[in-house]
């Protein structure tokens, strides 16, 4: 036991020195491994790190590349043209940006250009009207009515057509025919584009075709240019100018299309063939140019179209008329030359209508009743009476005198036509060959009166 114990004894004390000595050493050796190994995490960790680092710089690098190229892109988008329509996007196709543009012609001219051109010859006409009123209100008692005489002024717009002064305009801007009945103007003055004031002469009239000339004693006037009518297409450009209202408004300018061709408008029992329009046209146009996107005249204003209708009143716009260039210079040719248009056929009656109503009360057939028939006349001459009642012409059945003068406007001076009238219970066959009508007007009627007049004085002298 004691061996063992002193071994035991000598064991734990060489132990415990050695313990005591030894164990620094073995720290050390661990303190110096842990070291390596720390200083290596730092490398690895560091290297990680940094390579970290750099693919996230390099992620950020090329991001911002692709951001600034997508940035750089959608700028570039921005400067392109955005397409207006698809028509663009085809090739070959037209941009359609505007109604002007796609209403006018191919070698229109710009609409501030057309009015600039137009303007000088463009005038405001004002014409004096002379008629009796009559006033009875004491007729119950048996007193004759009183009659007044009035005056009345009218405006309306004129197209200069020489340089000399002759200018053209609407027959009822000179002429009233409407109820008052007041005839051709007693006095008519014409207002320059400059706001001089001239007294113009009557030259001639046509109320069928509402046309009229007029003569100032200028010179140096600046004339409108004159197109061709039946060049118009439905859907074009036209330009109105005229006084709409007065001369307040002098030279008002407005725009539209061309609505229709050739439409037959009936106008104080006159068929007329006028072009329709869309253009504002207005009380005081009358007698206007109506002008194509070219600046030519191609129509001269004549009427508007206006009327109500139901109980809620409404009111009918953008129906406005104009005569056709082409029909009005054969007129006009007519007026200056002659005084009155030419080749007209004339029958050389007053007629009324007989009504259904009429028709039913006097027991005599629908037509038109005969009130009168000319000396010398065509009616005269092929047997036709006082109280015929006109119910044929030509095959073609007769109401109206609209429709009787419809037919025979289809025939010219010097054709000879048959009337059948109903006469004594009896149709009677007439042939008439119809004559020119000398229906003289203006300073052309007046210079006619003053022959008569001379004649018969001489007449009168002689006896």
């Amino acid at each position: 036991m004691s061996d063992f114990y002193n071994d035991h004894d000598h064991e734990n004390d060489g132990s415990s020195y050695i313990s005591e000595n030894s164990k620094p050493k073995k720290a050390n050796k661990h303190r110096g491994l842990k070291a390596v190994a720390i200083l290596l995490c730092v490398a690895i960790l560091g290297a990680t790190g940094w390579q970290v680092h750099k693919f996230m710089n390099d992620t950020k690098l090329d991001n911002t590349d692709s951001s600034s190229e997508d940035e750089r892109q959608a700028n570039a988008d921005l400067d392109e043209p955005i397409p207006k329509n698809d028509a663009e996007k085809k090739p070959g196709s037209e941009n359609l940006p505007s109604l002007i543009q796609i209403a006018a012609r191919e070698d229109a001219k710009y609409l501030p250009d057309i009015v600039d051109e137009i303007e000088p010859s463009v005038v405001g006409i004002s014409s004096t009207f002379e008629f009796t009123q009559s006033y009875n209100t004491w007729g119950w008692m048996g007193m004759a009515p009183e009659e007044t005489t009035q005056q009345a002024v009218g405006t309306g717009t004129g197209i200069i057509m020489t340089e000399d002064g002759y200018i053209v305009t609407n027959a009822h801007v000179i002429y009233d025919d409407s109820e008052y009945k007041a005839g051709e103007a007693i006095e008519v003055s014409v207002l320059l584009n400059d706001e001089s004031k001239h007294d113009a002469k009557i030259i001639a009239y046509d109320t069928e075709t509402d046309l009229a000339v007029l003569k100032i004693d200028e010179t140096k006037l600046t004339p409108a240019v004159f197109g061709d009518s039946s060049d118009l297409r439905v859907g074009e450009l036209v330009i109105a100018v005229g006084n709409p209202l007065g001369f307040e408004l002098f030279g008002t300018v407005t725009s539209g299309i061309v609505s229709a061709l050739n439409r037959q408008i009936s106008i104080n029992d006159k068929e007329m063939t006028l072009i329709q329009t869309d253009a504002a046209i207005n009380n005081g146009n009358s007698g206007g140019p109506l002008l194509n996107s070219c600046g030519q005249v191609i129509g001269i204003n004549s009427a508007k179209l206006s009327s109500s209708y139901g109980s809620n009143q409404a009111t009918i716009e953008g129906l406005g008329f104009a005569i056709p260039i082409n029909e009005a210079k054969v007129i006009i040719d007519d007026l200056i030359n002659y005084s009155y248009v030419t080749g007209r056929p004339q029958i050389g009656i007053s007629t009324s209508d007989i009504t259904e109503a009429y028709s039913s009360y006097l027991g005599m057939p629908m037509g038109v009743l005969v009130q009168s028939v000319q000396e010398d006349s065509a009616a005269e001459m092929a047997g036709m009476k006082k109280g015929d009642i006109i119910i044929d012409v030509e095959g073609t059945p007769i109401k109206t005198g609209q429709e009787l003068n419809k037919v025979k406007n289809q025939y010219k001076a010097g054709d000879t036509i048959t009337i059948t009238v109903y006469r004594s219970g009896e149709d009677v066959e007439l042939e008439v060959t119809l004559q020119e009508a000398h229906n003289v007007t203006g300073e052309g009627a007046k210079a006619e009166n003053e022959k008569k007049s001379n004649q018969k004085n001489s007449e009168d002298n002689e006896d």
